[in-house]
């Protein structure tokens, strides 16, 4: 599933193609998504300017004048594409769910081939209390996100820091790579109980994660299946993971003997892999 890093590059790549242009034609293919497509989303909104292209978490907002805001969410195969085909000469292909025919001719093409994807149609005024991000937690990019502040959100959590790096509810984006690399930068076990973290470890581990996640959104995401850019370009910062998928393998910086200690290791939690090194994390 594309994690904060690739939605903030797919954000990116639409501002400057999207932003001050009239959505001059749309049309919804097919509505069959995790969540029904509203019926209306098309007539409504045909003839309105693209004010600001945003992110909420995982979801990408394109703001809309006279206060509508269309949501997507990318699911686990999703993705947004720009296509320069005039109408004549442009077909939907068989996985796309929404066209957006913009006044400089230019199109955005959302798809979905597994259909675990989000697309809604809500008043701009009335997105904070949307019910996929009225319960989210803090940006972890933002300045106001300190070592405090993750402190505070791990205080009392029995649940291993891991898992509760992954629950939007207390911190947004993160998602599965990226906490085990940052795990893995501030030397924490991902077994370690949330509520044994002590200040000095939050203010490391709030650090790496702004760390890797700035990493990786330089890099252009990280592309271990389908995800792409709106160009279609993939992401690289999958040849820079220093234990996520590489079990077996010597970490960076490695001195151990890896004939001996296994190299890193994968365990599952909460039904997703963790990779890490026991030596170097605790």
């Amino acid at each position: 599933m594309p994690e904060l890093p690739e939605v903030e590059t797919v954000v990116r790549g639409l501002r400057t193609p999207l932003e001050t242009q009239k959505i001059t034609a749309a049309q919804v293919f097919s509505a069959k998504i995790r969540t029904p497509i509203p019926v209306h989303l098309a007539s409504a909104v045909t003839g309105r300017t693209i004010i600001s292209v945003a992110r909420r978490a995982k979801y990408i907002l394109i703001h809309l004048n006279d206060d509508l805001t269309i949501i997507i969410h990318l699911g686990m195969t999703g993705n947004i594409r720009l296509v320069e085909k005039s109408p004549a000469t442009w077909s939907p292909e068989k996985h796309d769910h929404l066209f957006l025919r913009l006044h400089s001719k230019t199109a955005m093409v959302f798809s979905d081939p597994r259909r675990f994807g989000v697309l809604d149609l809500v008043k701009t005024s009335e997105l904070s209390q949307w019910k996929s991000i009225r319960d989210l937690g803090p940006e972890p990019l933002e300045r106001n996100f300190t070592g405090a502040v993750l402190k505070n959100i791990l205080s009392g959590r029995k649940t291993a820091v891991k898992l509760a790096l992954l629950n939007q509810s207390l911190l947004v984006g993160v998602g599965n790579i990226y906490a085990s690399e940052a795990l893995f930068r501030a030397g924490i076990s991902p077994l370690r109980p949330a509520l044994k973290v002590t200040s000095a470890q939050a203010e490391t581990l709030c650090g790496a994660i702004k760390e890797v996640l700035r990493a990786a959104i330089k890099a252009g995401g990280s592309t271990l299946k389908d995800y792409r850019h709106a160009s279609g370009e993939i992401g690289f910062f999958q040849n820079r993971f220093a234990v996520y998928d590489r079990a077996g393998a010597a970490c960076p910086g490695c001195t151990c003997d890896i004939a001996k200690t296994g190299g890193i290791k994968r365990l599952v939690q909460g039904g997703r892999s963790t990779f890490y090194c026991p030596r170097k994390q605790s």
